[in-house]
């Protein structure tokens, strides 16, 4: 080959002879095929091979089958983010006509794809309380083809009982979705307990430092076949280098999510006794009105914690600015502990309505509690509070 040429191909592929020990980044947009035989089975789906990162890639694959593996799932698929996956998911499988049951205590990112974009595709969505998720068999109705919830519930931890909503799915061949992501696989495993899908913000522990943004679901394979369709028509993969850097994070999420469960306990046990908190919410106390049946379907609190400083969003604003060791951000489950005002951030442009149905106050602070020292983060919210 001529020097153009070469400098072109010499460096191609990868070598038979070199066996990684860690995932190997595959940063190519498009792969190679022998002949045209591959590519007919390819396309006839005969064959393993890869054909282009659009529609799926060896890293992200990877990182795919050990996210199915931490849900007891058949599946999982890697997206650009969470509300990729949740918008894809749902196209997938809703159309012009059906509707969707979602829980009105809800991350604020779904809660406006339900109610402001979905209707205009002729989707209709239901938000449903707490008390109606305890009645599933009642809330179902003839066009409802997905019921979408959450438990933990993103920013109150209110918990829903997992095992009769699927049940009451499946009896009416409902799709039912849990947003596992303040949980964590190794906190809850909702597929054993009948869950169609599960969705993860892969940002938050999955990944866990706070540096990649991505989302999954994982399911069964028949499920998970409608949904990589339409991932292949969205464009919502997740990139490869992002997927390696996934990969590594799950290494550490076990003792991540056992140093997060136990310094967030510390905290909300110490929040608890001031009096200068109107209330904490953490499924792991037990005050928290969810608390038996966290311990039922939980092996975990999670490292998120809520609380209601009272004095309305005037003093939580107060408290927010005072913090130092804990950092104003909004995100979770990174190893820094992190503190967001849910009025400002996940419930921004909530009407007061909207608020009372998720049981939002706007005094109430989220707290994401990290891997530090617990004694610090306490100090911190100990002069955060002031006199």
């Amino acid at each position: 080959m001529r020097a153009a040429t070469e400098m072109i191909h010499g460096t191609e592929g990868v070598s038979r002879e070199a066996e990684p020990l860690t995932l190997p980044i595959y940063e190519t947009t498009t792969f190679v095929f022998e002949s045209a035989e591959q590519v007919k089975a390819y396309n006839a789906g005969r064959s393993q091979r890869f054909l282009y990162t659009r529609y799926g890639n060896p890293t992200v694959a990877a990182v795919e089958q050990t996210i199915a593996g931490l849900e007891g799932a058949e599946g999982a698929l890697l997206f650009s983010s969470g509300m990729a996956a949740t918008a894809t998911a749902l196209l997938a499988l809703l159309q012009s006509g059906d509707e969707v049951i979602c829980s009105s205590a809800i991350y604020g990112g779904t809660l406006h794809l339900l109610a402001d974009l979905f209707p205009r595709y002729g989707i209709k969505p239901r938000f449903a309380s707490i008390e109606d998720l305890a009645r599933p068999e009642a809330l179902l109705g003839p066009s409802t083809r997905v019921v979408w919830f959450e438990s933990p519930i993103n920013p109150t931890l209110r918990c829903v009982d997992v095992a009769p909503i699927a049940a009451a799915c499946r009896a009416r061949r409902v799709i039912s979705i849990i947003d596992n992501t303040f949980a964590s696989p190794m906190n809850q495993q909702p597929i054993p307990l009948g869950v169609d899908l599960v969705m993860h913000s892969v940002t938050k522990y999955l990944n866990g430092h706070s540096d990649v943004t991505a989302g999954a679901i994982a399911g069964s394979r028949p499920l998970l076949q409608q949904l990589e369709q339409a991932r292949r028509l969205l464009g919502t993969i997740l990139d490869p280098h992002a997927a390696y850097a996934i990969g590594r994070g799950l290494k550490t999420l076990a003792v991540r999510m056992e140093r997060h469960n136990s310094n967030a306990l510390a905290v909300a046990r110490w929040l608890e006794k001031d009096s200068r908190v109107a209330r904490v919410y953490y499924p792991g106390l037990p005050s928290h009105p969810d608390h038996a049946l966290a311990a039922r379907q939980m092996r975990g609190f999670g490292g998120m914690l809520c609380v209601d400083v009272g004095g309305g969003q005037e003093r939580a604003e107060r408290f927010f600015d005072r913090l130092k060791v804990i950092k104003r951000a909004a995100s979770l489950g990174g190893v820094e502990s992190l503190c967001s005002l849910p009025v400002l951030t996940s419930q921004w442009g909530h009407s007061d309505a909207q608020l009372a149905e998720a049981g939002v106050t706007r005094s109430m602070v989220r707290l994401s509690i990290g891997l530090e020292d617990p004694q610090d983060l306490i100090e911190d919210l100990d002069q955060a509070l002031g006199q």
